[in-house]
């Protein structure tokens, strides 16, 4: 799944080329990718609207339209945007078939334009509403982690008894990090991720938040891990999985110490650390 860095990097990517731009047509091509209002309704209700603002909540996606609605995108696990010109744009627009067949929902826009939304697995949400704020999973959403002040995080990490991985990953305690880059901050901070958080010294804390901070800079700064799914609005793969310290590296040496890191299940997921670099 898409992370904030992704998210962010998606956001960032659109804003430079879409805001501002028109829906002309939308051919819905899958309509189990769509939860509300319905297909036929979803389809009729875009057409003509202009694209305001980009928003990002959390792995949420927010478009905000020119008649106040808001389209909103959760990727799930393999949800991709992905912008290409038109190269008949007449053509396609009268066509009743998509150029990209796999696109789930594609969006015409004018300026000869195309936003394909692809998702392999169909889990992934587009949903046409009047408040995004009102969702449900939004309102039960932790602060941003860049909106977060260093006194609130050391508040928030008092008496918690929860170890500090799936912690950092529960998006009630902090929106926008999943698996790869709790496993990525741990490392940086030296932090064992089966450590409980309120067991961390207030100089671990302090570290924990510059790490919070600084990696998921870092990832957005180069466009996000493609390790999945994830592609870029240009369907070019993000750089920062060549940064990794540990995410998906089992059995192979850490960059620190050498020794081999780790993976353990944790919460479900699988947890990569160095025994040896986090205590």
């Amino acid at each position: 799944m898409p992370e904030l860095p992704e998210v962010q990097t998606i956001k960032n990517d659109l804003e430079k080329a879409v805001c501002g731009a028109k829906i002309i047509r939308v051919l819905v091509n899958n309509p189990k990718v769509i939860r509300q209002p319905a297909p036929a309704v979803f389809k009729r209700s875009l057409e003509g609207l202009g694209i305001k603002r980009i928003l990002r909540r959390g792995k949420l996606l927010i478009l905000e339209l020119s008649n106040g609605k808001f389209l909103t995108i959760h990727f799930k696990m393999t949800g991709q945007l992905v912008l290409r010109k038109a190269a008949t744009a007449k053509k396609n627009l009268e066509s009743s078939q998509p150029v990209n067949i796999n696109s789930r929902v594609t969006f015409y826009l004018n300026r000869g334009m195309i936003l394909d939304f692809n998702d392999q697995r169909l889990f992934a949400e587009l949903r046409l509403i009047n408040d995004w704020q009102e969702l449900a999973f939004i309102q039960k959403l932790g602060p941003e982690p860049f909106d977060l002040t260093y006194a609130d995080f050391k508040d928030m990490l008092l008496k918690r008894k929860t170890a500090i991985k799936p912690l950092l990953m529960d998006q009630a305690f902090i929106a926008g990090i999943g698996n790869i880059y709790a496993a990525e901050i741990l490392f940086h901070a030296k932090i064992n991720p089966g450590r409980s958080a309120q067991s961390l010294t207030q100089e671990e804390q302090d570290v924990l938040y510059k790490q919070i901070q600084a990696v998921l800079k870092s990832a957005i700064k180069h466009g996000g891990s493609s390790v999945d799914d994830y592609v870029r609005v240009s369907g070019k793969n993000g750089d920062y999985a060549r940064f990794h310290q540990v995410y998906g590296r089992e059995g192979k040496p850490c960059f620190v110490c050498a020794q081999p890191v780790k993976r353990i299940a944790q919460a479900g997921r699988g947890t990569y650390f160095c025994l040896k670099c986090q205590v």
